[in-house]
């Protein structure tokens, strides 16, 4: 008896977050980026909309122009949200406007420390085991990542592949805890990459809540 056969996971849960990502960018303080709000915000939607309409439904097409579109985008949500969190943390050490009320510090690090989050859950989503096209087709012998599910593969269904939402937890408890909780980076890439974003966490809310408690007092 043979497995049904790997079918492409669905782009919507990815599709939610860059949307989410749009949003946070359009209503983020204008000092806490380089372009303004709704520039970035329609970059990221013109990507995305170009990956909906090469790729609809699932994700199972693999062309050259579709991996050069979603590395694009993952860049450009990387980059925007790593610039915004430096942009903070020096407004918050050389006191910017948007860090001296408690409020706004707290409004706009909780902006960034949450694009940071999703920002990083799209770079391990896109690059590990060849991406999420590769994955469906055949998982590494040795991948970038090591979920329960793969340590312990009677703990899930046959044929078990890691989607969207998978590495948003990554995200998620990495921030949470400043480092890897139940998966295990198993690359070079994949740990520098989880250590920065723990070190970026750490910064954002030390930083933020100090301010917030010194405003406050």
């Amino acid at each position: 008896m043979t497995d049904e056969p790997i079918r492409g996971e669905s782009r919507w849960p990815m599709a939610i977050a860059v949307l989410a990502l749009m949003t946070l960018a359009v209503v983020s303080p204008g000092d806490l980026a380089l372009l303004p709000g709704w520039v970035l915000a329609g970059i990221e939607g013109l990507l995305l909309l170009a990956l909906l309409i090469g790729d609809p439904g699932r994700i199972d097409r693999d062309t050259r122009s579709l991996r050069l579109i979603s590395f694009t985008l993952v860049a450009v949500i990387l980059l925007s949200t790593l610039t915004a969190t430096v942009l903070l943390l020096v407004g918050l050490l050389e006191g910017s406007a948007v860090t001296k009320n408690a409020v706004n510090v707290l409004v706009a690090g909780g902006k960034v420390w949450l694009g940071n989050n999703v920002a990083f859950a799209l770079l391990y989503w896109q690059f590990d085991s060849g991406g999420p096209v590769a994955r469906a087709r055949q998982m590494k012998a040795h991948p970038d990542f090591a979920f329960p599910q793969q340590l312990n593969p009677e703990l899930a269904p046959a044929g078990w592949r890691p989607e969207f939402i998978d590495y948003l937890y990554i995200g998620f408890t990495n921030a949470n805890a400043f480092s890897p909780t139940d998966t295990m980076p198993m690359t070079h890439w994949a740990k520098v990459a989880m250590g920065t974003q723990a070190l970026i966490s750490f910064a954002v809310i030390g930083l933020v809540i100090a301010r917030a408690v010194n405003l406050f007092a």
